[in-house]
């Protein structure tokens, strides 16, 4: 099993997703992420840009199996499609592989039965149609009404019981790495297709729409092709690390399994606890970061993602 990571700074730069504490702490956790992983995965891999391997490679000395600099294709994307890195990563895998958010903390590696299935992810996200913070509802009706293009898997797909399904991917992957490659390309496909950019350029929360793209175009995907008899993806099926949401807070602990979700990332408390994690575990790793943040290298063009 492959472990990987990705990371387009052009987001960043463009202050679209700050939403660490301080740098430091964005670069810790990139340390503890990488570190903690790489001694359960001795495969890694990591999908990014210049100026990220910049500073986590070449500043840092993470070290990964393999370092792609695909993601400077993106140079030109609409820095709202924040994470479409995260999907352009997964297009490149050739393996079974696990993407792993840099904020996501494998203290255990992942049960082996979960890393042998055709696709998993952290868990599954369930949510009322029409009232959730996917909005597949808003973008298909956009796409009809300025006559732009959706994949026939978000066309057909179905809320069941008037609830939406999507997968919560703080970690992505399976052993059925076509179909993976599939369902990026396709979310890929969706966003940059010429006769949806129009569409795009007049909704007003891009940055949101963006987890509808990653996470429920996963269970879009899934959902269609299991129904097709005659689709080479009709037989994958999907497995989770933890039942539900309240699952994973329930039993995270007990699983070594560590997600900084959302606004988590810049509570004191757990920056502290990350900060101390690091410095503990990691103390060459934590004391190249402080040099680096010390550096007149910190204020370089390579470094300006991190504010």
């Amino acid at each position: 099993m492959r472990a990987v990571w990705s990371l387009w700074t052009k987001p960043l730069k463009a202050k679209r997703r700050m939403s660490w504490l301080t740098p430091r702490h964005h670069l810790l956790a990139w340390v503890l992420s990488v570190e903690l992983a790489s001694r359960h995965y001795a495969d890694t891999c990591l999908v990014a840009d210049d100026e990220a391997a910049a500073v986590l490679v070449d500043a840092l000395g993470l070290r990964f199996g393999t370092v792609s600099l695909g993601l400077n294709a993106l140079d030109a994307h609409d820095p709202d499609w924040w994470a479409i890195g995260k999907l352009y990563a997964q297009a490149e895998q050739d393996r079974p592989y696990v993407h792993i958010d840099s904020d996501v903390f494998l203290w255990e590696p992942l049960p082996e039965p979960l890393v042998h299935t055709a696709v998993f992810a952290q868990n599954p996200e369930i949510s009322l149609y029409g009232a959730s913070y996917y909005r597949p509802e808003s973008i298909e009706h956009d796409i009809r009404r300025h006559g732009g293009w959706m994949p026939e898997e978000f066309e057909h797909y179905m809320p069941f019981g008037g609830e939406l399904r999507a997968e919560n991917c703080g970690i992505v992957g399976g052993t059925r790495v076509d179909f993976m490659r599939y369902y990026a390309q396709r979310a890929i496909d969706f966003i940059e297709h010429p006769a949806n950019q129009s569409v795009w350029a007049q909704r007003p929360r891009r940055d949101q729409d963006f987890v509808t793209f990653e996470q429920l175009m996963l269970s879009a995907c899934l959902a269609y092709h299991q129904a097709q008899a005659g689709s080479p993806f009709a037989g994958v099926t999907m497995a989770h690390l933890f039942d539900s949401h309240d699952d994973a807070l329930a039993r995270a602990n007990a699983r070594g399994y560590t997600h900084l979700a959302a606004d988590s990332k810049r509570d004191p408390d757990m920056s502290r606890h990350l900060e101390d994690a690091v410095a503990r575990h990691f103390p060459e790793r934590y004391r190249r970061v402080v040099d680096f943040l010390a550096s007149p290298e910190r204020n370089g063009p390579s470094s300006a993602w991190l504010g």
